[in-house]
């Protein structure tokens, strides 16, 4: 099949795509994205999604060529031109291109790139659970904005995954923050707690959508850091994001090893969270 990625204000095929070599989302990662699941052909949370994505580039300074509604628009033309049921919308934002010089130029002319995959969400582990690894966090002091710079990230992930985990869980000096490429709650006591939405961690949209979950039912949440102790010691622990949506994390290794239930809290919001995506993307 022919594949129709974004480039600009269009959308085009694949082939005809370029990426100039002083981009300099490729010389410094100076750049922006979002990824939103597909669901029955429907972007869910858009707009929360290109909400943050302006939040981004305003942090950064970059030029923002689109409004939310033209993203948008944009979004369901990649999701229909691909065919794309149940899978990911990739949008990506650099400063654009120039000499390579490390002071940026506010004015530049910023490139919008994205593209469409089909994927279905992560069932067996949303009712298995998954096993994480804890380890330091190395990344810079801004995760707060979604940039392309992942290094730390993509690291984390990688120790996970050579030990047979399918998360990295992150702490600063023993302060827990989130997941290489997730959010993070654990439950004590039937209350909830996640770290608060500063610039140590990524206000994940899915994130957002459980603790609105949490408030409709009237469940008891706290927004502030907790320690590797307190992780240890929890009854529930589970992880969010936009391909994960809400997954249990059954174990951890590293630098603590613990081992949890899948316990009510964690089932409920799951339900409550799938209903929400049903409503939001007609889906029976």
């Amino acid at each position: 099949m022919q594949e129709y990625v974004l480039y600009n204000d269009a959308v085009i095929n694949r082939e005809n795509a370029a990426i100039d070599m002083e981009d300099r989302g490729y010389l410094f990662g100076d750049g922006i994205y979002e990824v939103m699941f597909v669901y029955n052909g429907r972007p869910f949370a858009v707009q929360e999604h290109f909400t943050r994505f302006q939040n981004s580039a305003r942090k950064l300074e970059m030029n923002q060529p689109f409004t939310n509604g033209q993203f948008a628009e944009l979004t369901n033309e990649l999701i229909e031109k691909n065919n794309i049921i149940n899978g990911i919308v990739y949008i990506q934002m650099t400063r654009g291109k120039g000499p390579r010089n490390h002071l940026y130029e506010r004015d530049a002319e910023a490139i919008v790139t994205g593209f469409a995959r089909e994927m279905n969400p992560p069932k067996e582990a949303q009712v298995k659970g998954i096993r994480a690894l804890l380890t330091e966090d190395i990344r810079w002091l801004r995760c707060d904005i979604k940039s392309l710079n992942l290094l730390g990230n993509t690291m984390a992930k990688r120790k996970a995954a050579d030990y047979s985990c399918a998360e990295a869980l992150m702490h600063r000096d023993g302060i827990c923050t989130e997941g290489s490429s997730s959010n993070l709650f654990i439950v004590k006591n039937n209350v909830l707690q996640t770290h608060p939405a500063n610039h140590y961690i990524l206000n994940g949209i899915t994130r957002q959508f459980v603790l609105d979950i949490v408030k409709e039912l009237k469940l008891n949440v706290r927004e502030e850091a907790f320690t590797i102790e307190e992780l240890a010691g929890a009854d529930e622990v589970f992880i969010t994001s936009t391909t994960m949506e809400i997954t249990p994390v059954v174990s951890i290794e590293g630098d603590i090893a613990s081992e949890y239930k899948i316990g009510k809290v964690t089932r409920l919001l799951q339900e409550k969270l799938k209903e929400k995506i049903g409503a939001l993307c007609h889906m029976k």
